[in-house]
């Protein structure tokens, strides 16, 4: 089995390792193309429209992450056409399963971005334009491997006259396949889809009296194709093995149910997890993969030790089937913490209403991993994970718990991004972000974004102020966005366009968001009124930011709409991945 992946950029170390493998397989069967094509494939990811095309890596890779085939794709945004530049298997890679699931999602990927037509060049088959035997017999297959797509070379233009001074053997065919809508391509687009060609990939040796001439040898309109030469004169293209396609990754807390808080008004309960699950298993936009177990140095990382072991210790002592909650908060001597482990947990915490519980810490423990794990599969190639976890985060600090959190999902999963290059964190939680703003205040690689009910009347009323901006060398990389009491999906976008324009100008490698499905309409603990076509929209505009992505599930309360809205997020998000 086989996995096709599209190679966004070259910072991840297994995008790097797949980019090194491609670059061998492109020198093994292209020997004779100029290698400058795919030496720079890194730099032509980092910037998309280093050639005024965009490029876009598609790779077959098995269960090891190693390379057995790739496409490159130039795309043409203001034209709206696609080149399929290269592509080819590895030399040991036998029969049509790689090279088939690879134009396949060629095809795919070129009609997402929106595609007029997908052109490409295939040398000819025909005795009096090639002359070596062996290499008619190749090209004659693979024109009959095209045309089960209804690809075939166009006639009646001057594209195969050979350029001054050039060979006149195997002039390659310009060859158009329609993407199944049935439609010639008119002579005008032909016109500027050869000008693009023939100046940008091939300027170094085609002269502009050349191109000139070319151009103008477009007379047909519509521009017509070959007969069916190889089949029975129409496209009937087998369904191709497309390999394992996966939409996004999800990470439940396969632990979460045992933090169950049986007290009555406490909305923080088990049930918020299937509701959102039975809404994404029916919309088949997922994979579930277990989650994995990481060591507690992750969460060591960024809070306190002296935190992490009280929680350790409280919860492990706590009385079965009770829960504790603050009472006493030691402000005016904080050196002194109280001894006994029930008084002393006003110390950590910065609220009455989360409890200390023997199952408080395993599912909280839990949370982070599965949270490591989404990031992982992040850092193995994916380009969107969900972390759907509770007990959630976003209110943990660095040394103090609340607001039903106990770790900072995602500031374990932000810093364990960190050492590869920069985060930017975007909490869309009704409730201020203070956890990740009071971890990463003083650092500028994890740019902190939150939009939030205003502290004047939201929880947790004393952080999330727009003056709160950084310290030392993180003054700059925090923004808040306070948004008053009542707020529509309109205005709710308007601040969401400008955290997100605050996001592009800080660049980041990865983005973490902190989904919070409390502003929706009728959330016990928000005052917002955003409904699913809302979700759908802030998941699109989220996703056209293009960065690899994970998401971590906060708050979110009102069941009867929980999981419609969870789902219209991500499919808001996919709307927009690849494009």
């Amino acid at each position: 089995m086989f996995l096709i992946r599209r190679i966004h950029d070259h910072t991840l170390p297994i995008n790097q390792m797949a980019i090194r493998e491609v670059q061998e397989i492109f020198k093994s069967q292209f020997p004779d193309a100029q290698q400058e094509d795919v030496l720079s494939l890194a730099n032509r990811l980092s910037n998309p429209f280093l050639k005024r095309f965009r490029t876009v890596l598609l790779v077959a890779e098995n269960a090891r992450h190693h390379v057995l085939g790739f496409a490159i794709l130039l795309h043409e945004p203001e034209l709206g056409f696609s080149y399929l530049d290269f592509m080819a298997s590895g030399k040991k890679i036998t029969g049509r399963g790689v090279g088939a699931a690879l134009y396949e999602h060629v095809r795919e990927q070129a009609n997402d971005l929106g595609s007029k037509g997908l052109f490409y060049e295939c040398l000819p088959s025909d005795e009096d334009r090639c002359s070596d035997a062996k290499l008619r017999k190749l090209n004659a297959s693979r024109l009959r491997f095209y045309e089960a797509y209804g690809a075939r070379p166009m006639i009646g233009t001057g594209y195969e006259t050979p350029v001054p001074d050039g060979s006149s053997d195997s002039l390659p065919h310009l060859m158009f396949d329609d993407l199944d809508t049935g439609k010639l391509p008119r002579a005008s687009f032909v016109k500027q889809v050869i000008r693009a060609i023939l100046e940008r990939k091939y300027r170094e040796i085609c002269p502009q009296e050349y191109v000139e001439r070319i151009v103008n040898s477009v007379v047909d309109d519509p521009v017509q194709l070959r007969e069916f030469r190889f089949l029975k004169g129409e496209a009937d293209h087998p369904p191709a093995n497309l390999g394992e396609k996966r939409r996004f990754t999800l990470v439940l807390n396969d632990k979460h149910d045992i933090h169950h808080i049986r007290e009555r008004g406490y909305v923080e309960s088990p049930v918020r997890i299937p509701v959102i699950t039975s809404e994404l298993n029916k919309s088949d936009l997922c994979t579930t993969v277990p989650t994995r177990e990481y060591p507690l140095k992750h969460i060591l990382a960024v809070h306190d030790a002296g935190l992490v072991d009280y929680l350790e210790r409280a919860c492990k002592n706590a009385p079965e089937g009770k829960s504790v909650y603050p009472y006493v908060f030691p402000i005016r001597n904080a050196t002194r913490p109280p001894k006994d482990l029930s008084v002393r947990a006003g110390y950590y915490c910065i609220d009455t209403f989360t409890p200390i519980n023997r199952n408080a810490f395993p599912a909280a423990k839990r949370a982070v991993d599965a949270s490591l794990t989404a990031a992982d599969a992040i850092l193995d190639g994916g380009r969107l994970a969900y972390a759907l976890v509770r007990p959630p985060g976003h209110h943990a600090e660095h040394r103090s718990f609340g607001g039903f959190c106990y770790f900072c999902n995602a500031a374990v999963a932000a810093n364990y991004f960190s050492s590869i290059g920069k985060v930017a964190i975007l909490d869309i939680d009704y409730h201020h972000g203070n956890g990740q703003q009071d971890i990463f205040y003083e650092r500028s690689d994890v740019f902190t974004v939150s939009i939030h009910g205003d502290p004047d009347f939201a929880y947790p009323y004393f952080t999330g102020f727009s003056d709160e901006v950084g310290r030392g060398p993180g003054e700059g990389f925090n923004l808040n966005i306070a948004l008053p009491e009542h707020q529509d999906g309109k205005q709710y976008r308007r601040a969401l366009a400008r955290a997100l324009e605050a996001i592009r100008d800080y660049d980041p490698e990865f983005l973490v968001v902190c989904l919070g499905i409390d502003p929706a309409k009728g959330d016990p603990t928000g005052t917002w009124s955003l409904v699913a076509d809302d979700f759908t929209a802030n998941g699109r505009m989220i996703g056209e930011l293009n960065l690899p992505t994970l998401v971590v599930q906060e708050g979110g309360y009102r069941t009867r709409t929980l999981g419609i809205n969870a789902r219209c997020f991500f499919s808001g998000v996919l709307d927009t991945q690849d494009r």
